[in-house]
């Protein structure tokens, strides 16, 4: 605790400084206690002064910590900043301290419209720099270990010795030009306060400031000529949740912590505080069903306090809880270790915002969309797997495919555990970070609602010079997902024309599985897609009508991307299911597959779809493949031709012999050069089949054939009974 003198004509100000560190628990119990013997009638805490407007929502009932504010500029709402501050930060409890006894309270920082105009980072590592020598000088190798023993055990306030410590310090490091221009309006504010007639003045500030606050201000003109000049911008300001990981950031109050769940522990539970907090060890393995008794829990208690007494510590610190977890609660397994790190150490906690908090209408309806979809938001990730078949999945899929649209990546498409292979289901992982605050600040530029806003950012994305013709084609199946119905007529309308004026018939070909796909999906979700019918028939007749020339000409590359869009293609439109259309692409992979002038790997693929689709016979099939392997054409097309024809396919060389015997003779006859040559294309050939198919191919190929077991003969249990009572007569049977 530092005191100033402000002289006056009448009497002197009091002012007393208190440097902490952001999110400390000890901190934070140090000014409360300091400022209850010093009763102040008004409170400067470090923050952007221009917040003072929304600083009363901290004692609402229903603000509830970690929450940060949230300063963006109105014009850019991307160039934003956050000040976070968890239950046990110093500057929560002043500022709660100061409203529950009627002291005046404000912020004493530069303006976020200052901090954010100056186009750098606003938060400030340099304290953390500091107080790494101060911990080196104690005979610490890591900061957190020396706050955590010293200050947040400690019971005793040491406020004038870290300013003493940090005063040193500054002489001998010095600080940027940022901070000066920050320490400057720190003092003008506290100016202006003495000059508005505060006669005790308490001032809660990172140690770092501490010692530029403290003594005499001296005069004002300095300071007013550092901060002239100064770029600004419109901001706006509101409280936004928060998260325990998130104090980890360099943003605002960001003092880099690594154990804020530890450090909400020390902070909540004062008496008792290693005991209690293994019993919250205790309860999570327990939640994994894993055997934790009230024994383990003593026995870690005595072996954390038995650590601290050897290493001299008052009481045992995170490092010695961590070491007894390991020992006693999680038997040396550092997997159960780092689920306890995870759970409890770190801490996923999000905060909640008061109803009153200003926000912009697009957030209010998000939230109302989601309370009404039973949608709550977390810091802990977790699956949702829906059932396209309920009405409230349906409507908790169209809300997430909107804000996906919108770049508020609330939830992510993940993989289901559940087993499915129909379009009804859909799993995602929901995660609610700190940052999409700033996403639907950004996004409610398109609306004022979800649906309205998703509907404006697709319109924009479709009428965007340039678009491709795929991204057209992905632009309608999102806006699909998201039942954006207004926009499908447009869409359509664009993808037409796209589509008519695009000459590359890879581009087209990339474009229509998506059409078919999304035609597919409308079924599932009720929505009218026949005038996308049209569309696909026309893009068909185009590719159709350009595949055989596009295929001439073309580089093993070329042709291997080809194939892909071939592949694509073909499996579309068997999903459509429309015969008109099938029987026009095999005509075309027909006249592909009779051609002698292109790769061998499009000749060799064709073969094998109009196979499989029983246009080509198994005899005619048979023979094409021995034409293709005989005398005439090089090792390497011989093998881009194989490659087409069983890529992907393995089981077609094991059950069918013939194929097998031409493939097998074909390589066993391969000259050396010739097999060197072929063999990365026979790597990747036989690589792309599975491992059961691998395995029943080398069975095939070492002679080591599957074959059936011979029945036994048949028991005649009525002969055998007959034998066997003849036998205890002594008579012929």
């Amino acid at each position: 605790m530092t005191d100033a003198l402000f002289d006056r004509a009448d009497a002197p100000a009091e002012i007393r400084v208190f440097g902490i560190r952001h999110h400390g628990p000890g901190s934070a119990r140090a000014v409360l206690q300091a400022l209850a013997e010093f009763e102040p009638d008004t409170v400067l805490i470090e923050g952007p002064s221009d917040a003072d407007p929304v600083l009363p929502l901290t004692v609402a009932d229903d603000m509830v910590p970690p929450v940060a504010l949230l300063a963006y500029a109105r014009d850019e709402p991307a160039r934003a900043a956050f000040w976070p501050f968890a239950a046990f930060s110093p500057e929560w409890q002043a500022l709660r301290w100061a409203y529950l006894h009627d002291a005046d309270v404000r912020f004493c920082d530069l303006p976020a419209s200052m901090s954010l105009g100056a186009e750098r980072e606003v938060g400030d590592r340099a304290t953390d720099n500091l107080l790494g020598i101060l911990a080196r000088a104690g005979g610490y190798s890591d900061f957190e270990q020396w706050w955590d023993a010293v200050v947040e055990h400690g019971t005793a306030q040491a406020f004038d010795e870290i300013t003493d410590a940090m005063r040193a310090l500054r002489e001998n490091v010095g600080i940027d030009d940022h901070t000066a221009r920050r320490e400057a309006h720190m003092r003008q504010v506290l100016r202006a306060t003495v000059k508005a007639g505060a006669r005790a003045i308490a001032v809660v500030c990172g140690a770092m400031h501490a010692p530029a606050l403290t003594g005499r201000l001296g005069p004002a003109a300095p300071d007013a000529r550092l901060l002239k000049g100064m770029p600004k911008v419109k901001t706006t300001l509101t409280w936004v949740p928060w998260s325990h990981s998130r104090l980890s950031l360099s943003s605002g109050y960001g003092a880099g912590i690594t154990s804020p769940g530890w450090y909400h522990h020390l902070f909540t539970q004062p008496a008792d505080t290693t005991a209690r907090w293994f019993t919250r060890v205790a309860r999570v393995l327990r939640e994994e069903d894993l055997p934790v008794s009230s024994a383990h829990i003593i026995e870690a208690t005595r072996l954390a306090d038995t650590l601290a007494a050897l290493r001299g510590r008052a009481v045992a610190g995170l490092d010695e809880v961590v070491e007894a977890t390991r020992s006693v609660l999680c038997d040396g397994d550092d997997v159960l270790l780092g689920l306890v790190s995870r759970r409890l150490v770190v801490g996923e906690a999000l905060g909640s915002v008061s109803e009153d908090t200003p926000t912009v209408p697009l957030d209010t309806d998000l939230q109302r969309n989601a309370k009404s979809l039973r949608l709550k938001r977390s810091a802990e990730a977790r699956h949702l797997d829906l059932d396209l078949r309920r009405e409230i999945d349906v409507a908790r899929s169209r809300l997430l495919h909107r804000l996906a649209l919108l770049g508020i990546d609330w939830g992510r498409p993940a993989e289901s555990e559940v087993r499915s292979t129909g379009t009804f289901r859909e799993t995602w992982t929901l995660r609610w970070e700190p940052e999409l605050s700033v996403a639907i600040v950004e996004a409610s530029r398109w609306g004022t609602t979800v649906e309205s806003a998703a509907g404006a950012t697709v319109a924009d994305r479709a009428t965007r010079s340039g678009i491709a013709l795929a991204d057209l084609t992905e632009l309608l199946e999102r806006a699909l997902l998201a039942d954006l119905r207004t926009t499908i007529p447009s869409l359509v309308t664009a993808i037409d024309a796209a589509a008519a004026l695009d000459h590359d018939v890879l581009h087209l070909m990339s474009a229509l599985p998506t059409l078919v796909r999304t035609v597919r999906y409308g079924d599932v979700r009720g929505t009218d897609l026949s005038s996308l019918e049209h569309v696909c028939d026309a893009l068909l007749a185009r590719v159709c009508a350009g595949l055989p020339a596009a295929v001439t000409g073309l580089d093993h590359d070329a042709a291997d991307a080809l194939r892909t869009a071939i592949d694509d293609v073909h499996l579309a439109l068997a999903l459509r299911e429309d015969p008109t259309a099938t029987v026009r692409w095999l005509d075309t992979l027909t006249s592909v597959s009779e051609r002698d002038d292109i790769d061998g790997l499009l000749v060799g693929r064709t073969t094998r779809m109009l196979r499989d689709t029983g246009r080509l016979g198994e005899y005619e099939a048979s023979v094409r493949v021995a034409r293709a392997l005989s005398v005439g054409s090089s090792a390497p097309a011989k093998a881009r031709w194989i490659d087409g024809f069983l890529g992907g396919g393995g089981l077609l060389l094991v059950h069918d012999s013939a194929l097998f015997d031409l493939v097998d003779e074909w390589i066993s006859g391969l000259t050396d050069d010739d097999f060197v040559d072929v063999l990365p294309v026979l790597r990747r050939t036989f690589g792309s089949f599975a491992f059961g198919e691998r395995r029943l191919l080398g069975q095939t190929v070492r002679g080591e054939r599957t074959r059936r077991t011979e029945a036994p003969p048949a028991v005649d249990r009525g002969r055998i009974a007959l034998t066997a009572t003849a036998s205890i007569l002594g008579v012929s049977a």
